[in-house]
């Protein structure tokens, strides 16, 4: 683990990590944009796609920034013109999400942070939600702030480029938080830097292709 860490850490080193900053992934203070992100950023184009819906939610509902209130607006089956998104499967996870921390007495982003800091438990409770898996979880961490790598297919394809070729999702957990340690930089940011490279690269690949 530690020499595929640190093989993973002299690559990115090589590309510049330990100069260049980025903090893609914002630490939330609203519940509702928080869990309308974890829901919606799986598969989508996170800058055309979900950031608009983010920044509309901010901007139209200040108010749900608490999950008492989500619990309200999915009662109420408001939830698609929430995530301005129709598609069951998003839609159903939001709510799921809402209904697993109201009834948990997780109301605001402090509580679930707290929570999630705090108990193993509670972490293995949340991959209880349909849909909700060890990546999620972790996403949901860097968005309250928890200094973490949430292993997507911009991970694995960094490892892949550098020979890591273990796919277990704890092992790459550990390798790019210890690379992130070994470069001497914030693991959110090392987690926000390989997603912006890995996915202008995709950006291009694909206008290439074109």
């Amino acid at each position: 683990m530690l020499v595929a860490a640190r093989r993973v850490a002299d690559y990115a080193k090589e590309l510049g990590a330990d100069l260049q900053r980025f903090e893609i992934r914002p630490a939330y203070d609203h519940m509702g944009a928080l869990l309308a992100d974890s829901v919606l950023q799986a598969g989508l184009n996170y800058n055309s796609v979900v950031r608009p819906r983010i920044l509309a939610i901010l901007a139209d509902y200040p108010e749900l920034n608490r999950t008492s209130g989500l619990r309200s607006l999915v009662e109420r089956g408001e939830t698609p013109a929430f995530l301005n998104w129709t598609h069951q499967e998003k839609v159903g996870r939001f709510d799921a999400l809402v209904l697993f921390l109201d009834d948990a007495a997780i109301e605001s982003v402090d509580d679930l942070k707290e929570r999630l800091q705090d108990s193993d438990r509670f972490a293995t409770a949340l991959r209880g939600v349909r849909g909700v898996g060890p990546k999620t979880v972790d996403y949901i961490g860097c968005l309250v702030g928890i200094d973490s790598v949430a292993v997507d297919r911009h991970v694995r394809t960094f490892a892949k480029r550098v020979g890591v070729m273990e796919d277990d999702y704890d092992f790459l957990k550990a390798v790019f938080c210890y690379a992130a340690d070994l470069l001497s930089v914030s693991r959110r940011e090392f987690d926000a830097w390989v997603w912006q490279r890995e996915s202008s690269l995709t950006a291009r690949q694909m206008a290439f292709a074109f």
